[in-house]
């Protein structure tokens, strides 16, 4: 027997999900998870790029009403806290803040400054893994913008998963989207998003350990560059997968 989820879902329930949506609109695969959980029991994870845009526009026509928030890491682009604001005024949509335990000083104090340089895996771990895994504590399922196309470790992503890292329903709408699906969405709807998009950087993160991406490179080679490090630690194999 499966293991049992909350509202009596199964694993299994979930792998059979993911394959009978596999080929459905975005827009369904969330109403999916909200029909099953309800509205209450999920929240979107927005990094403000441009998946996670064209994600909260589909959302917010399912259902206005479901929580979406942001990892404040105190060490976004301008522009990233500039989107966020235009898209609060253009949704007329809070987006809640969650912020590290510690601030950026109080990090510098106990680990040295610039720990980004230092320790990439720590300092992802303490300003957004750990305050992701006490915020998800509130809900059943989360909604995220990872793609299979974005790099090798999401290929084998799912539209409906079983998040095993922290015992949530996890939806990811646009698992077998391609770029050019989500920015056509994007144009067709006018939905604002990150200037930075237009200037080679299609994957956004902290300002400093990101960069522009060179022509041919990986879409997710401006982060961490010049590290192993590939994933911030917010998003594991699935667990049929593993």
């Amino acid at each position: 027997m499966g293991q049992n989820l909350k509202n009596d879902l199964l694993i299994e329930d979930l792998q059979q999900a993911a394959i009978d949506f596999k080929d459905e609109h975005p827009t369904e695969i969330i109403r999916w998870g909200i029909d099953r959980l309800g509205a209450s029991a999920f929240t979107l994870a927005c990094s403000f790029g441009y998946e996670d845009v064209a994600l909260v526009d589909m959302l917010l026509k399912v259902d206005p009403d479901v929580d979406i928030f942001y990892l404040d890491t105190d060490l976004h682009f301008s522009e990233t806290y500039e989107i966020r604001d235009r898209l609060h005024e253009y949704f007329q949509k809070e987006f809640t803040r969650v912020s590290p335990v510690l601030s950026l000083k109080q990090q510098a104090t106990e680990h040295g400054e610039k720990l980004w340089e230092k320790s990439p895996d720590i300092c992802c771990r303490i300003r957004k893994v750990e305050p992701l895994r006490n915020y998800l504590q509130g809900f059943e399922g989360w909604i995220t913008g990872i793609r299979r196309e974005q790099s090798p470790t999401r290929a084998n992503t799912e539209v409906i998963e079983y998040d095993q890292t922290f015992g949530l329903v996890k939806i990811n709408p646009l698992a077998f989207w391609d770029t050019k699906q989500v920015w056509n969405y994007i144009y067709e709807h006018q939905i604002p998003y990150n200037p930075l998009h237009d200037q080679n950087y299609p994957s956004i993160g902290c300002f400093p350990c990101t960069r522009p991406v060179r022509p041919g490179e990986d879409p997710r080679a401006g982060r961490w560059a010049g590290t192993q490090k590939i994933e911030c630690g917010l998003h594991n194999t699935p667990l049929e997968s593993k």
